[in-house]
């Protein structure tokens, strides 16, 4: 799993701050470049995280079937 220490939670609320600033500011191309890689960490970060979580519900899944 990536190296980042937030939450799920966490994680999309950042993603969702990252968008309104690129929505709403003029920004450079420096610092929109800074927060699409981090927009895109977290996007996979979750991703991660969801996939562990699916894992995780399918196996719990399967012993309630046996």
């Amino acid at each position: 799993m990536s190296d980042i220490k937030l939450s799920y939670s966490e994680a999309l609320e950042e993603l969702k701050g990252i968008v309104e600033k690129i929505e709403s500011a003029e920004l450079d191309v420096d610092e929109i470049t800074k927060m699409v890689q981090r927009a895109t960490d977290l996007i996979l970060y979750c991703k991660e995280r969801l996939t562990h979580t699916e894992a995780q519900l399918t196996e719990a899944m399967k012993k309630l079937e046996e």
